[in-house]
């Protein structure tokens, strides 16, 4: 998503912290939630969005309290787009 020259992107960090924490391997995960692990790790690197679907799956597989959600999937990290 573009704003003013800027795009946003989540910062997935700490989901990937819980996957490691719960699973040990992202692919787990993938393959938990239906998806190819090279789609998952597109989407953890802002390459694709996750489906409601699919994050609805991954609150559940890795039991994230629901006063976390945004924590996990919707923390901002903004960054300049090359062209000013």
């Amino acid at each position: 998503m573009k704003h003013n020259n800027k795009i946003k992107l989540f910062d997935y960090s700490k989901l990937r912290g819980r996957i490691k924490e719960k699973l040990n391997h992202q692919y787990v995960l993938a393959e938990a939630i239906g998806i190819s692990n090279n789609a998952f790790s597109r989407k953890l690197n802002n390459s694709l969005d996750f489906t409601n679907r699919e994050t609805a799956k991954i609150i559940e597989v890795l039991d994230i309290k629901g006063d976390e959600i945004k924590e996990y999937f919707f923390t901002e990290k903004v960054a300049q787009t090359a062209t000013e």
